[in-house]
């Protein structure tokens, strides 16, 4: 039996950071990098209003979804996990791209135990409902208020727009590599003797 749960958020967590890129590059005509988007608000970095990006973004969500690649170690490390934790994800996607999320799941072959679309940034109920142990979160006000309302350990994937600073018990990585030494350290699993 699985001792422990983890609530993990997929967009810029398991995804990478970068996938909108060259979506938005193609539709505005920009070459961004990562390092050009310093606010979770990608409307600063591109320069429009939020009414034109949000539409212009729903006609092309399942698209960008369906398209983006997994961070690198994520698939490994997710699926050695997967044997000792259960894995809950837990996203503000809607449901308007539910088949499309499961498709890329099945797709990438990266192991889950449940996927709940919520359709808003606000992850704390669906993290408290589903007692998960420790979260994985790339928005940083998120991280924050998840570790500060339900004492979890919440594991921050470091980029541009999420370098604010964080209270103890968030902590920054930099990859999966990282998240998975943290996770040994925070969650011994004994290995049973053959």
């Amino acid at each position: 039996m699985k001792k422990f749960r983890f609530g993990i958020d997929i967009d810029g967590t398991v995804t990478c950071p970068t996938s909108l890129l060259p979506h938005i590059n193609k539709q505005y005509g920009l070459e961004l990098v990562l390092d050009d988007i310093q606010e979770y608000d990608l409307t600063k970095a591109v320069k429009v209003d939020n009414e034109q990006f949000f539409n212009w973004y729903k006609t092309v969500e399942s698209h960008i979804y369906d398209t983006s690649p997994p961070q690198t170690y994520a698939k490994d490390i997710l699926a050695r996990w997967h044997d000792q934790f259960e894995l809950y994800y837990i996203s503000a996607r809607g449901a308007n791209v539910y088949e499309t999320t499961y498709n890329w799941f099945k797709r990438e072959a990266i192991p889950y135990d449940h996927i709940e679309l919520i359709g808003s940034h606000y992850k704390i109920e669906a993290a408290k409902k589903h007692a998960v142990h420790a979260f994985f979160e790339d928005k940083h006000d998120n991280a924050v208020d998840i570790h500060e309302a339900l004492d979890i350990p919440v594991l921050l994937f470091d980029t541009p727009y999420n370098r604010k600073p964080i209270p103890e018990g968030v902590i920054r990585v930099k990859d999966w590599q990282e998240a998975n030494n943290w996770i040994r350290r925070l969650f011994p699993i004994e290995v049973p003797i053959k």
